[in-house]
């Protein structure tokens, strides 16, 4: 994902989570929040807690998320931040089912959202 792609502050994260409204799965929560103000490109932060594992394992995850979701911010509205929060279970069930599954829960979770 590119910068400009990126949520990185937290005042960010807290307007998405204050003003947004968010969707769930089983394994992943979608928070969505349409910005008055043209910044750009949609953003998207990922929020992985401890309880999912410890650092290398929420790391991994992250960046197993970032690469599925780099190309479905591309049709989605440029007014638009996103935070997905991951939640615990994940990063075993996409070991144990493969990045297919994993793929398909975040298209899952991004089809709930745009309903």
């Amino acid at each position: 994902m590119q910068r400009r792609n990126r949520l990185s502050r937290s005042r960010d994260f807290d307007a998405v989570y204050q003003h947004g409204r968010s969707v769930s799965t089983r394994f992943l929560t979608l928070w969505a929040y349409e910005r008055n103000e043209p910044v750009g490109d949609p953003r998207l932060g990922f929020a992985v807690p401890r309880a999912v594992g410890n650092a290398v394992i929420r790391n991994r995850i992250k960046r197993q998320l970032r690469e599925i979701v780099r190309g479905r911010l591309e049709g989605a509205p440029a007014l638009n931040d996103y935070v997905l929060i991951v939640r615990p279970g994940l990063p075993e069930a996409a070991e144990a089912n493969g990045h297919e599954w994993l793929t398909a829960r975040v298209d899952e979770v991004f089809g709930k959202a745009a309903a």
